[in-house]
């Protein structure tokens, strides 16, 4: 018998990786679409959006505090049993509280999937896994196949129109979408499974943060404040804008956001090779404005075309500073405090996520559409700036060699 050749832990990863993408690129759509068929409004969305990103942020910080007591294989194992059980929850639950403390307790991405109690444990297996030179190249094709998975997973959520089409009612049409979301988390644990059990850890233990523990707070600061901006647009809410604004189809929105997710696959490769020329502080930046201007414009444009248009734009830039924001946190601290690192830096995040979607879903309410979009524009420049100010002069290992 043939024994089969190792996988290396960054390819189970990767592969891992895609498939929880995948289900969060359709989810995300058909999220607000499930919800307001139990007869949610714009704020009751906006409130089990914001409390997704809470009980995310929670999450990731108990994972940051038993992060040197438990593998993590052994929590990436975990954490994919809880998507599993989140997705059967939500098809088996339709009260409003209870909806609301699945939200909070599950995996349901209403954003990105580089918000999730997966990612800081991933960062820190990856960044152990390669060294300084290849770091930003490997966090690149990691946010690669993320973004190409829930492209993918934007055109899959177009599925309930064609399964209603065979006589099966849209609630359960919906429903059958959340078992896949629950299978692709039970999938992805089996390949967490096959990582070996100290994948990702350091040769010296983990240790709590130290040397790099103002650098580290500076950054969760800043982070936070980008955060914050982002909730007022997670993906779920632009859906509910563009469904109720340009009264999309599921299966035109699912083709936008697959554009957007191909755009924001394609960039993260760029994002790699540019910051090898002008660093990585410099590529956050100066992608990052542009696609912010983009989003205020998309608020005020009078046609469906024309704020496609600019959304796509953004979609093409705003993604650049993933790979690279997270190989700078990497690169900044000493290799024992990478685990905590990751969590200090991602729970603040997801925090001050939580905070907006509920006050942008208020506002949509209320009639205000656009002002969401506004507020996260000019909340992400001014995030920049700041950023550019405070870090100009902190350079990686790489760049101080160059």
């Amino acid at each position: 018998m043939t024994t089969p050749l190792p996988t290396s832990p960054t390819t189970l990863i990767y592969s891992a990786r895609a498939l929880r993408d995948f289900g969060d690129g359709f989810i995300v759509l058909l999220l607000p679409v499930y919800l307001s068929s139990l007869g949610f409004d714009a704020f009751q969305i906006g409130i089990v959006a914001t409390l997704a990103l809470l009980g995310s942020a929670l999450t990731t910080l108990a994972i940051g505090m038993i992060g040197t007591t438990y593998s993590t294989r052994t929590l990436l194992i975990a954490s994919s049993a809880l998507m599993t059980l989140t997705g059967l929850a939500f098809i088996a639950s339709t009260i409003t509280p209870l909806i609301f403390v699945i939200a909070f307790i599950g995996t349901i991405n209403p954003s990105s999937g580089s918000v999730s109690i997966f990612v800081p444990l991933e960062h820190s297996a990856l960044s152990h896994s390669v060294t300084d030179a290849n770091r930003t190249r490997s966090f690149a094709r990691y946010s690669v196949v993320g973004a190409l998975a829930a492209a993918l997973g934007s055109l899959a959520a177009a599925s309930p129109e064609y399964i209603a089409l065979t006589g099966i009612t849209p609630q359960t049409s919906l429903q059958l979408m959340f078992a896949f979301y629950a299978a692709l988390g039970l999938t992805a644990g089996a390949i967490y499974a096959r990582m070996p059990r100290q994948a990702g850890q350091t040769q010296v233990p983990p240790k709590p943060l130290g040397p790099s523990r103002s650098i580290v707070i500076k950054l969760a600061a800043l982070f936070s404040i980008d955060a914050f901006a982002g909730g007022f647009v997670v993906q779920s809410l632009m859906a509910l804008w563009l469904f109720d604004k340009f009264e999309l189809s599921l299966t035109t929105a699912g083709m936008f956001f697959f554009v957007s997710s191909l755009l924001a696959a394609v960039s993260m490769p760029i994002a790699s090779w540019l910051a090898t020329r002008i660093g990585l502080v410099n590529t956050m930046v100066w992608t990052h404005i542009p696609s912010s201007v983009c989003l205020i414009a998309a608020a005020i444009a009078p046609t469906l075309e024309l704020a496609l248009t600019l959304l796509l734009i953004r979609a093409a830039l705003s993604q650049m500073d993933v790979p690279t924001r997270s190989s700078y946190v990497m690169a900044v601290v000493t290799p024992e405090e990478r685990t905590a690192a990751a969590s200090v830096t991602s729970v603040p995040r997801s925090l001050a996520a939580a905070a907006s979607p509920a006050i942008a879903g208020a506002l949509f309410a209320t009639g205000y559409t656009a002002l969401p979009f506004i507020i996260c524009g000019v909340l992400k420049i001014a995030y920049d700036i700041a950023l550019l100010w405070t870090f100009r002069h902190v350079k990686p290992p790489e760049e101080r060699r160059a």
